[in-house]
């Protein structure tokens, strides 16, 4: 993988673990000679990992939409910038740069950049892993709902494991680097006729 969609908080949250995790995740990229697709922010979780990438001369495209570009939040320091008119456009713009989609800890705008990737690669529309690193178990009832999900019959035991999951940034990007995409199953629609 080249480049790789991070997705995580504008928070640094209450405890230093996820913001030495983001740190961690920045200098495995700088290592691998990996690329950061991220929101462009220099605030939070996104700003430190964007920050330990660009002090070591790694890359970082920022994409970021109309509405969050401040002055106070919107990071110009980035490799490269990419300025969108939505929300969903950026999403879309994210999702032609990467490889691979990983999500640290963050809030629902990370919840629901999870998700689409995941959504995504259930349609086969993709075929790129998605990861979470599970600092100190952040994923954990996230983990259980889809569980839940699966139980109750929302969602097939097999698309569970379009999720990688891993509390280790080295063995996470491993096992994203190994991932083989479920192969498309056809599925026969039929179409039933009703007499008026």
């Amino acid at each position: 993988m080249k480049k790789i969609a991070v997705f995580c908080g504008s928070s640094l949250g209450f405890d230093s673990a996820y913001k030495e995790a983001a740190i961690a995740l920045g200098n495995e990229f700088v290592k691998r000679d990996i690329a950061l697709v991220y929101g462009g922010g220099k605030i939070g979780m996104m700003g430190v990992l964007a920050e330990t990438i660009l002090s070591q001369g790694g890359k970082v495209i920022g994409v970021i939409p109309t509405l969050l570009e401040k002055k106070e939040v919107v990071n110009r320091d980035v490799t490269e910038l990419i300025v969108t008119k939505t929300m969903s456009e950026r999403k879309v713009i994210m999702s032609k740069l990467c490889d691979g989609y990983i999500s640290l800890s963050g809030g629902f705008g990370t919840l629901d950049e999870l998700f689409e990737g995941l959504t995504l690669s259930q349609l086969h529309i993709e075929q790129k892993p998605s990861g979470v690193l599970n600092t100190k178990g952040y994923f954990d009832y996230l983990l259980l709902q889809i569980d839940r999900m699966i139980t109750d019959g929302f969602v097939k035991p097999s698309n569970k494991e379009l999720l990688i999951v891993s509390d280790s940034v080295e063995d996470l990007l491993q096992k994203m680097d190994a991932y083989q995409a479920p192969e498309k199953t056809h599925v026969i629609n039929k179409v039933v006729k009703h007499d008026d």
